[in-house]
């Protein structure tokens, strides 16, 4: 079948482990299918890619990293603007990369703005990976409208929309609402479970198919070992970016640091000084990096920023979740945790170690949040994940000729 035969794939993203990893397993799939996957990433991630069997086609962007988080700025002009700018410098290298090696089928994460538009260029199909929530029927009006108004009549935000109408129209694309380039695809892979998707009876599956968590067995990360003695194990992890809060984790290190049968593993990130911290109990491990995956499949409970990764594999584990989200999509993530019924919400800010405790284990004693993980894992386990998302790819594969 067409489908199965070997093909050469581009997969493009950013340098952002949120969007890169969850596209990890999908790729590392695929070689294994036997197609060729050349993936376009900064150089920060190439070996990343390199473990997958994929090649890694480097490319120099602009964007801020999460070595800086700051730089993104504080209005949504601020956020949306270095997309584009990244774009129009990107282009040019990945159409130079891929000359004469143009690929049978694009897939992208929705960050990813030149890959639709090289797809179109090079006249191949193109499919968005996406790793958060997907827009429904109705999210224009209810949601977009509102955000964006006040940003489309200001002087700044005119001259952003007319900047990226003009660079699509000079790349074939005339007449394309930028808003829908990545917004609005012809077919999306939602690399989320349903579960955590805001009014999904009302998402478009004709354009959208949730997949679920896609893991693999991580073999490139070490695996975590269960020190003898811990009869209960909390982790607590705010991804890689927004992690500058070293009260939260003295908090958190109050909370459960010398809490009896408890073992706390504490990743702080890049922007915090251990020493900050104080001293460290004897029932508690800090560091600036861990296996999450690996510690989430032997954890009792999970304190996260409920990112959109996060919180699949806290669910994928039937890990019980108190979520304190930092930024972006994590509130709304936090806020469907909670409704399913299998997490707390805190506020990072102003959370007190007696909260965090009681938070805790009130999640943990609780069978009812264990009985819903579970029903939740069944119907994730059904979505197919990283071997569905494969063959919904090698479904988009054009037929071959000769």
């Amino acid at each position: 079948m067409n489908e199965r035969q070997p093909a050469h794939i581009a997969m493009f993203s950013i340098a952002a482990p949120g969007h890169v990893n969850p596209s990890l397993e999908v790729v590392r799939e695929l070689v294994a299918r036997g197609h060729r996957v050349s993936y376009a990433i900064p150089a920060s991630f190439a070996d990343r890619v390199a473990a997958t069997g994929a090649r890694p086609v480097v490319y120099t962007s602009t964007l801020p990293t999460e070595d800086d988080p700051d730089a993104w700025g504080t209005e949504l002009i601020d956020n949306i603007e270095p997309f584009l700018h990244d774009a129009e410098q990107v282009l040019p290298q990945l159409a130079d990369a891929f000359q004469g090696d143009e690929p049978d089928l694009v897939i992208h994460d929705i960050t990813a703005y030149p890959a639709p538009v090289l797809a179109h260029r090079w006249g191949v199909p193109s499919v968005s990976l996406w790793p958060n929530l997907v827009p429904w029927e109705g999210y224009e009006e209810e949601v977009a409208a509102p955000m964006f108004a006040e940003l489309k009549e200001s002087e700044r935000g005119r001259a952003y929309y007319a900047r990226f109408r003009a660079w699509l129209a000079g790349n074939g694309l005339p007449g394309t609402d930028p808003d829908h380039l990545v917004g609005r695809p012809r077919r999306g892979i939602v690399l989320i479970p349903r579960v955590l998707q805001p009014y999904a009876d009302r998402v478009d599956e004709s354009v959208f198919t949730f997949v679920g968590a896609c893991q693999g067995p991580r073999s490139e990360q070490p695996e975590w070992e269960r020190p003898p003695g811990a009869e209960k194990v909390l982790l607590v992890s705010l991804g890689s970016s927004f992690t500058k809060v070293p009260e939260f984790y003295r908090q958190c290190l109050k909370a459960f640091g010398e809490l009896p049968g408890w073992h706390l593993v504490l990743q702080i990130g890049k922007h915090v000084d251990p020493e900050e911290l104080g001293e460290i109990p004897a029932d508690a491990e800090v560091h600036r990096w861990v296996s999450q995956l690996s510690i989430l499949r032997q954890a009792d409970a999970f304190i996260t920023h409920a990112g959109a990764g996060g919180s699949q594999e806290g669910l994928a584990t039937a890990t019980p979740m108190v979520a304190v989200p930092q930024a972006v999509d994590q509130f709304g993530n936090a806020d469907m945790l909670v409704g399913l019924g299998v997490a707390r919400r805190l506020d990072s800010a102003t959370a007190t170690a007696a909260e965090l405790r009681d938070a805790v284990l009130g999640l943990v004693g609780d069978p009812a949040v264990a009985r819903e993980l579970a029903r939740i894992g069944g119907e994730m386990a059904r979505e197919g994940g990283t071997r569905q998302a494969a063959d919904l790819i090698e479904a988009e594969l054009p037929p071959r000729t000769g």
